[in-house]
């Protein structure tokens, strides 16, 4: 089973953005170890409880203190940026980590309205020109542009001898058709709120060859907290189930509460029903059952990967998580 983890570099409400940023370095150098095949980071922007603006920054921070498990960003939002920047900031982290650096690409803005006004202007318009957007892209990264194409002689140095290897991030079925017919990796997030089995067999299905990629290769990414016994696993679920419902009414700028914090925030009938429905769109449990889960999820969607995003209140809890599947998962086969 091949394995991944997906940050999104949360802050726990009486911590600092530079907590939050010491427990995703130390996360991903405990992946490593633990023998995770990858450690994406994903973009957000005027999000007072991420801390992930930058994931060029944060991957070459991390690739700096690691030195085998591949690093990507999931996903660059590629609207707010122009194609060429995109390439050579990827083929800078390629040069330095080679054979590690992964481009994931995604078209949501990762924040407010004003945040994408501010980013890139006519965000609407950008988005509209992606997938011409994407093509360009590719083509500085692989290098083969049309001989009468104007940026055929241009190259976004400095070129690495590996190049990053690109995936497009979504949630639909017009993501999976873009991988597909750019013939670059899919990852479909799972863990926000979409369910459709059919979007990576789809994918799969009409996948086109590229110059750089033969083959198809799919990552699910699923949201997952593991513990010694259920009863703990759910327990310490409930922060995160609980931002993810302050988040919904614009009230998680503070960050990841406590437990206690989160069970005093619970007060009416509402709250309690969407916070089961949440709860209904995780894994959580024991070592064991989440084994379980990952297995009936790879089966279900045809997955070659499962890539998971853990959020908690508290560090041990989060990394403790991800030494218990690695441990049920890797160790016993």
């Amino acid at each position: 089973m091949k394995l991944s983890i997906l940050d999104q570099s949360p802050r726990s409400a009486e911590k600092t953005p530079k907590d939050a940023l010491d427990t995703s370095l130390r996360l991903a150098i405990a992946g490593e170890k633990l023998g995770y095949h990858r450690y994406w980071i994903a973009e957000h922007h005027d999000f007072p409880g991420l801390t992930s603006s930058a994931p060029e920054v944060i991957i070459s921070w991390i690739g700096a203190r690691t030195k085998t498990i591949r690093l990507g960003a999931g996903a660059i939002l590629l609207p707010h940026y122009k194609p060429y920047k995109v390439a050579e900031t990827f083929n800078l982290l390629s040069t330095l980590f080679p054979g590690r650096i992964d481009l994931g690409i995604g078209r949501s803005p990762g924040g407010s309205a004003e945040a994408s006004m501010a980013l890139s202007g006519n965000f609407l318009e950008n988005v509209k020109n992606l997938p011409s957007s994407l093509e360009e892209l590719l083509h500085f990264l692989r290098d083969d542009f049309p001989e009468d194409h104007p940026f055929r002689a241009l190259n976004p140095s400095p070129v690495p001898a590996s190049s990053p290897r690109p995936f497009v991030l979504g949630t639909s079925r017009k993501s999976a058709k873009l991988a597909a017919e750019n013939g670059t990796g899919y990852a479909f997030g799972q863990f926000m709120g979409s369910h459709d089995p059919d979007i990576i067999k789809d994918y799969k299905k009409y996948f086109a060859a590229s110059n750089g990629m033969d083959a198809p290769e799919a990552i699910l990414a699923v949201p997952v907290i593991c513990a010694e016994t259920e009863e703990l696993a759910e327990r310490i679920a409930i922060p995160s189930l609980v931002w993810q419902l302050m988040i919904e009414k614009g009230e998680g700028a503070q960050g990841v509460p406590s437990f206690d914090e989160a069970k005093a925030y619970l007060k009416t009938d509402e709250d309690l029903e969407r916070l089961d429905k949440l709860k209904a769109s995780m894994a959580i449990g024991s070592p064991k059952t989440i084994k379980a889960k990952l297995e009936g999820l790879i089966a279900e969607y045809g997955a070659d990967e499962v890539m998971m995003v853990t959020i908690t209140h508290l560090e041990h809890e989060k990394i403790r998580s991800y030494e218990l599947i690695a441990h049920e998962c890797f160790s016993n086969g």
